[in-house]
């Protein structure tokens, strides 16, 4: 089942806004690598459990 989304949608009207901010974009991309060296670090660390 395909999901259609009109372009008249609010969501995506704001997301299409806020893309254009480039603060918006250096925020996101900063919280994306945050999010993801911290995952590195839990499976680091459980890595490392492992091992001993």
């Amino acid at each position: 089942m395909t999901k259609t989304v009109s372009a008249e949608d609010p969501k995506i009207q704001e997301l299409r806004e806020k893309i254009k901010d480039e603060g918006y974009i250096q925020g996101a991309i900063l919280r994306l690598a945050l999010v993801m060296s911290n995952r590195l670090i839990e499976v680091k660390e459980q890595t490392d459990e492992r091992l001993l």
